[in-house]
Formats: C-alpha cells, sequence, structure tokens
C-alpha cells in the first residue's frame, strides 16, 4: 500500500450510516474492502520483514519520546482527534487512536509508505498543536500540516485550524 486508500474510516462509515447517507450493503461492502487493505498490509509485511522491522523500531522510538513529553492519554486524543477529519488520508492509520489496546506505535510509520509521522506537537489543557508529515516516504514529496486543536464545550479536542506547514 503505497498512498492512504480512499475509502473512508470505520467511524466515518458508521457515521454516515447513522445519518442515512449510505445503505447497510453498502457499510458492510466498504468495511469489507477496509478489511481486505489491512490484511495486504499484513501480507506486504510478512513478505518483507527486515523492512517492516525496522519500521516498527522507529516507530517504538516515536512513541516512547511521545510518551515521555506528553503523555500517552494526550497524544491519542490529538491522533484520534485528526481521525474524526474527512479527508485526511491519514485517518486511515489513527481511527482507532482512542482505543488503548492498540499500541502507540502501530499509530507512526517512519519510513514504509505511506508514512505518517508527528514532526512537533505541543499538548496543554485546552490547547494542542500538532505538525504531521505523511505520504511518501522522500521527504521533499511528502504533505506536511499543521494543526490547531481545541477543546469545546463537550470537553473533546477537535480541529479548528488546518494548514500546510
Amino acid at each position: 500500500m503505497a498512498s492512504f486508500p480512499e475509502i473512508p474510516t470505520p467511524p466515518q462509515l458508521f457515521r454516515q450510516f447513522d445519518e442515512g447517507r449510505i445503505a447497510h450493503e453498502e457499510l458492510l461492502a466498504k468495511l469489507r474492502e477496509h478489511a481486505l487493505l489491512l490484511i495486504e498490509e499484513m501480507e506486504e509485511n510478512h513478505a518483507h520483514p527486515l523492512r517492516a522491522f525496522f519500521d516498527a523500531q522507529l516507530a517504538r522510538h516515536a512513541a516512547a519520546v511521545l510518551r515521555r513529553k506528553h503523555g500517552e492519554p494526550a497524544v491519542r486524543e490529538i491522533l484520534a482527534a485528526l481521525a474524526q477529519l474527512e479527508g485526511f488520508p491519514p485517518a486511515h492509520l489513527l481511527w482507532n487512536a482512542e482505543d488503548r489496546s492498540v499500541p502507540l506505535p502501530t499509530l507512526l510509520r517512519q519510513r514504509q509508505e505511506p508514512v505518517f509521522r508527528i514532526l512537533h506537537l505541543e499538548a496543554k489543557a485546552q490547547l494542542a498543536s500538532i505538525e504531521v508529515e505523511w505520504g511518501r516516504s522522500s521527504r521533499k514529496h511528502s504533505t506536511r500540516e499543521r494543526f490547531e486543536l481545541r477543546r469545546d464545550w463537550e470537553g473533546r479536542l477537535r480541529v479548528v485550524r488546518r494548514n500546510p506547514a
């Protein structure tokens, strides 16, 4: 999988179904597509174990740095807020960021395409900002974006500004 899939993430699909924008059959078909993409990725990692191992090591290191600086709950909350964005391709990696049974390093990709790197993160009680890089592994051909997040009246972090970095 060299780029992020075009289909919506499972939470986005369920939201579309709840809002009546897609039928039950379409929901099931797209969930099946999503599952097949995950299986394809597992097969790719099995076919190239060294590449998968080194990327996993880099992701573990990046996750450890984020945990140490900001705490895992704050990082997960920010990533979950990014996953809610429509039209944000890395949401396919982040859609289950709130699930603590999903290891934090699996949400990051340092070199394996499509990459998702966190370049800068600041987290405070009511505000957060994050700069991410995603897409191609070459920094020259990847996309950089900066997001500003703020807590809403329900206490959830929401993206209030999205800018190319």
